[in-house]
């Protein structure tokens, strides 16, 4: 594998991990954001 390809190659592997840890952090931040109106909101789960 030339130089070259593994520039592609890092290239790829540091987008995707990037991409992968912000979908992650938006899925967590997602969850806990759930957690705190289902404790602040009144009417609980009923509606």
């Amino acid at each position: 594998m030339t130089l070259h390809w593994w520039h592609i190659t890092a290239s790829y592997v540091l987008t995707l991990g990037t991409f992968g840890a912000l979908a992650v952090g938006a899925a967590l931040r997602h969850r806990a954001a759930r957690r705190l109106l289902a404790t602040l909101d009144p009417r609980g789960e009923r509606a």
